[in-house]
């Protein structure tokens, strides 16, 4: 099943096995999450070298997302920026970057970015370690917002991280939020990853609601280069079922959309 936007599943205690992670490479899974706020530089070691191993053997580039935490504050039911963080980049941060760095990531995802100087600030971190790592910037906060241009014109690639963007926006503003976003990104010519909660129920469910393949859907109908899978395959009961039905839905929304329209994939 041929399809020009691409999957990004995070893998976690889910889909850690070599047998899952192959099947998940086999239903479309085109670029791995990894998110450092969980797990333990072994386990992501292991997870980095078994995908790798795993494209190699399958005949496909896996590209591999380093995802900071950036200034969280870890709660019961989830996190919340921490809104008395001197810096974007925390000291955790810094030592996650130089692990992320030592294994060679292809991306690093920087969390809760509010103006173009975080992005150059990490650049610069990644410079001096020798390295050439593109930047992805996560959108998640209002102030990110009212800077959005030049974060755009900053970074290698935008995340849409609907969750957190959801805690500091009015909830209905969110889906024009993204569609601007995706429009914006598209304009710059950098690939744009729409993400959260696009198939939570498929932590539980082995199929998703109507109202999720709609969201993946319409991702893809706005311009989408890539839509993303967080806890549905990292921690959920069906992560081979959850990228084989994102791949079906991506593969059929582009029926819909003009043959000649352009993607910026994640390399």
């Amino acid at each position: 099943m041929n399809k020009k936007a691409q999957i990004v599943a995070t893998v976690g205690p889910s889909s850690k096995s070599v047998e899952v992670l192959r099947a998940m490479i086999a239903g479309g899974m085109n670029v791995v999450r990894l998110n450092f706020s969980w797990g333990s530089y072994e386990e992501h070691a292991q997870y980095i070298h078994d995908v790798r191993i795993l494209a190699q053997e399958m005949g496909v580039h896996i590209p591999i997302i380093q995802d900071l935490s950036g200034p969280r504050i870890q709660e019961t039911h989830g996190h919340e920026f921490d809104i008395h963080a001197v810096t974007d980049i925390t000291e955790k941060d810094m030592k996650d970057l130089s692990f992320g760095l030592s294994q060679n990531v292809d991306y690093v995802a920087l969390s809760f970015v509010g103006n173009a100087g975080d992005i150059v600030q990490l650049k610069k971190l990644i410079q001096d370690a020798g390295k050439s790592t593109p930047v992805i910037a996560k959108i998640e906060r209002a102030i990110a917002l009212q800077n959005i241009d030049e974060i755009i014109a900053a970074t290698d690639a935008v995340m849409i991280a609907r969750g957190d963007l959801g805690n500091e926006m009015p909830l209905e503003k969110i889906p024009f939020i993204e569609k601007t976003l995706i429009a914006k990104c598209k304009a710059a010519g950098k690939p744009v990853i729409t993400a959260t909660q696009m198939m939570l129920s498929m932590t539980k469910s082995p199929t998703p609601t109507r109202a999720e393949v709609t969201d993946v859907a319409y991702a893809i109908l706005n311009g989408s280069d890539a839509v993303m899978l967080s806890e549905e395959s990292a921690n959920g009961e069906h992560p081979v079922e959850a990228v084989s039905m994102m791949n079906r839905i991506i593969a059929e929304a582009e029926t819909h959309i003009a043959p000649d329209t352009v993607f910026h994939p994640l390399v």
